[in-house]
C-alpha cells in the first residue's frame, strides 16, 4: 500500500505530548468537557495499532450499549482524521475495528457482561492495551482490578502493556483519585486537562465556558477546569448501586413508576423508571433515558422503543405543550406533575426515607445522585436548605414519579 504522510502535531494539536508518549502501566486523564481527552486517545490508539503490528486493543465502558455512539464513533473519526479509512474495516456486528493489513483488532466490551472481557482471545499478536472511557462510571475498584488482570501475559519485544483511563472528575471521593492522583508512582501518569488546550474551539464554544465561569463557578471548576468535584452535603445518602432482577423486584407488593423531565439544548430530557416498595421503603431504579436535543417526536419514539408507551408517566408540568404533543404521539398515559409551594423540598424529604437501589446500567442516575447536593450560601459558605440547580434532571423526574405516593401533610400543592 502507498505510504501516507501526515504531521501529527497538526492532527492532534497541543496539550498531550507527555500523555501520547508515556509507556507505563497506567495512563490516566481526567479532564473538563471539550478537553480533547477522548479524541486524543482515539487518535493515539489508531496510530499505535498501525505502528505496532502485534498489538490489539480492548475498549471498555460500564454498559456495552453506550460504546457504539461513543468510543466506536470516536475511533472512526480518528481513522478518518488520519486519512487511513481504506486501511480499516469498522464492523457493527460484532462491534469491532480491524486493521486490514495485519488483521489486528480493536475489541469493544461492557462491564455488564464481564465473562466476555475475561474470555477474549486474539488471532494476531497479543492484547496489550486497554482503554476505559468514562472510567468514573466504574464505582467499584474491584471491577477495575478485574479489567487490570485481563491485560496479562508476555508481550513481543518492543511492545508494552498499558491501561488508559479517561473521565470527567465529578466526585473527589471516587476511588480513582486515591488510586492514581494521590499516590506518586513512576508506573502511573495522572494528568488533568481542560478546554483551554483545545485550539479547535470557536468563539461560541469558548463563550459557553465563560458564561459557566460567571454564572455557575462551582460547575466551572469541574466541567471547565477539570478539578475534582466536592460532594459534601449530598441530598440523598441512602443509595446503593446493585444488580437486581427486575422481575423479582416487580412483585405484587410493588408498583412501577415513571417520571419525565424535559430538556433540549443545554439540559437532557430525562426519563426515570423505578419500582417502588412502599412497605419496605425501597426504590429500585431499573432504567433511564438521558439525552440532549430530543424533539417531542424523538422522545415519544424512544419511550416506545423502551417499551413504556402504555405506562403512566408523570412529567414536568411547566411544559404543557410538550405533554400535549406526547399525548398526540401516542403516549396516552402522560400527565403533568402537580407542582406547588415547597414541592421540591417536600418531595426530597419524602424520598429521603427510602433506600434507593440503582441498577448498574443506570449510569446517569448514579452520576446525578452522587453529585446532587445542598447549595451553599455565597457569603458564609454554609449549606442552605435548597438543592443546587445541577445534576437534577433524573432527580426531578424521580420526584415527579413518586408524586402519587405523597398524600396529605406530606406534600403541599398551594
Amino acid at each position: 500500500m502507498n505510504n501516507i504522510n501526515i504531521y501529527l502535531p497538526d492532527v492532534v494539536g497541543r496539550g498531550y505530548k507527555t500523555f501520547w508518549g508515556f509507556k507505563g502501566r497506567y495512563r490516566v486523564c481526567k479532564g473538563s468537557r471539550a478537553s480533547k481527552k477522548s479524541k486524543t486517545t482515539a487518535l493515539n490508539m489508531i496510530y499505535r495499532l498501525m505502528k505496532y503490528p502485534q498489538a490489539n486493543i480492548l475498549v471498555v465502558r460500564k454498559v456495552f450499549g453506550t460504546l457504539k455512539d461513543s468510543c466506536y464513533t470516536e475511533l472512526k473519526w480518528a481513522i478518518h482524521r488520519l486519512n487511513v479509512d481504506s486501511l480499516f474495516d469498522c464492523k457493527l456486528s460484532p462491534l469491532e475495528i480491524i486493521y486490514k493489513p495485519t488483521g489486528q483488532r480493536i475489541y469493544f466490551r461492557g462491564l455488564d457482561d464481564p465473562l466476555k472481557i475475561t474470555s477474549i482471545t486474539v488471532d494476531v499478536g497479543c492484547l496489550c492495551w486497554l482503554w476505559i472511557e468514562e472510567a468514573y462510571e466504574i464505582s467499584s475498584e474491584d471491577d477495575f482490578n478485574m479489567l487490570d488482570e485481563s491485560i496479562r501475559g508476555v508481550t513481543p519485544e518492543g511492545l508494552f502493556k498499558q491501561i488508559t483511563l479517561t473521565f470527567n472528575p465529578w466526585n473527589e471521593h471516587h476511588w480513582l483519585k486515591k488510586r492514581f492522583f494521590d499516590t506518586k508512582d513512576s508506573n502511573v501518569l495522572a494528568i488533568t486537562t481542560n478546554y483551554m488546550c483545545n485550539e479547535w474551539l470557536d468563539d461560541a464554544d469558548l463563550r459557553l465556558f465563560e458564561d459557566m465561569k460567571e454564572n455557575n463557578p462551582r460547575r466551572y471548576k469541574v466541567a471547565g477546569l477539570g478539578d475534582w468535584g466536592i460532594t459534601d452535603g449530598l441530598i440523598y445518602e441512602n443509595f446503593e448501586e446493585k444488580f437486581f432482577d427486575i422481575k423479582e423486584a416487580a412483585n405484587s407488593g410493588t408498583k412501577a413508576v415513571f417520571g419525565l423531565d424535559f430538556g433540549y439544548t443545554n439540559d437532557p430530557s430525562a426519563l426515570f423508571c423505578g419500582i417502588v416498595d412502599i412497605e419496605n421503603k425501597c426504590i429500585y431504579v431499573f432504567d433511564e433515558m438521558y439525552e440532549k436535543a430530543l424533539s417531542n417526536e424523538e422522545i415519544a419514539e424512544k419511550i416506545r422503543k423502551m417499551g413504556y408507551a402504555k405506562e403512566k408517566i408523570t412529567a414536568d408540568c411547566s411544559e404543557p405543550k410538550s405533554i400535549d404533543r406526547l399525548y398526540e404521539l401516542g403516549i396516552r398515559h402522560i400527565r403533568g406533575a402537580r407542582k406547588g409551594r415547597d414541592s421540591i423540598l417536600n418531595g426530597i424529604d419524602y424520598i429521603q426515607d427510602f433506600k434507593i437501589f440503582i441498577h448498574p446500567k443506570c449510569t446517569n442516575f448514579i452520576k446525578e445522585i452522587s453529585n446532587y447536593q445542598w447549595a451553599e450560601d455565597n457569603k458564609t459558605g454554609k449549606k442552605i436548605n435548597k438543592p443546587i440547580d445541577d445534576f437534577n434532571h433524573l432527580m426531578d423526574a424521580m420526584r415527579y414519579a413518586m408524586e402519587e405516593f405523597m398524600r396529605g401533610d406530606t406534600f403541599s400543592f398551594e
